[in-house]
């Protein structure tokens, strides 16, 4: 894997998770997969939140950890991009299960943002956002280190 570039940022609140949701999302188009690793707690579903504000999508943005992968449509406005918001956790790792969700046909049309996909959804696409989700013990800090991957 060759790194293409890597940014680091503290991020306080909440909002300035989904604020650097709304951020990274400005550098997304179809066809773009995007990897969420962090522990629980550590703020993957706040960023994809504001992912998925950035990108125009309808509909309120929360964990799938039930249903594994929801789906979030553009909203009418041009530039809007639609969302798969896929959680990998339930999956323990099964690349079976999770090529069974046919992910790679959302990728034509969607950005498709996988938390805990560290190690099981980077064969879905060419290259990948990776960002790592951290928060520091016994404070509501977390910070956020990010990276595009290309295979190869």
């Amino acid at each position: 894997m060759s790194t293409v570039s890597q940014n680091h940022r503290m991020l306080p609140t909440v909002e300035d998770t989904e604020a650097l949701g709304r951020e990274l999302a400005g550098q997304l188009q179809a066809g773009d997969l995007v990897i969420l690793d962090g522990p629980l707690g550590a703020g993957k579903t706040a960023l994809t939140r504001g992912i998925a504000a950035g990108l125009g999508v309808e509909g309120r943005v929360s964990s799938p950890t039930f249903i594994i992968a929801r789906q979030h449509r553009a909203n009418s406005e041009p530039g809007s991009i639609a969302l798969v918001h896929v959680d990998a956790y339930r999956l323990g790792g099964d690349l079976d299960e999770l090529d069974a969700l046919d992910l790679d046909t959302d990728l034509d049309h969607a950005v498709v943002v996988v938390e805990w996909g560290l190690g099981v959804a980077e064969h879905l696409a060419d290259r990948h956002l990776r960002v790592q989700l951290r928060r520091e013990p016994e404070s509501d800090v977390r910070t956020a280190e990010w990276e595009w991957i290309a295979a190869g």
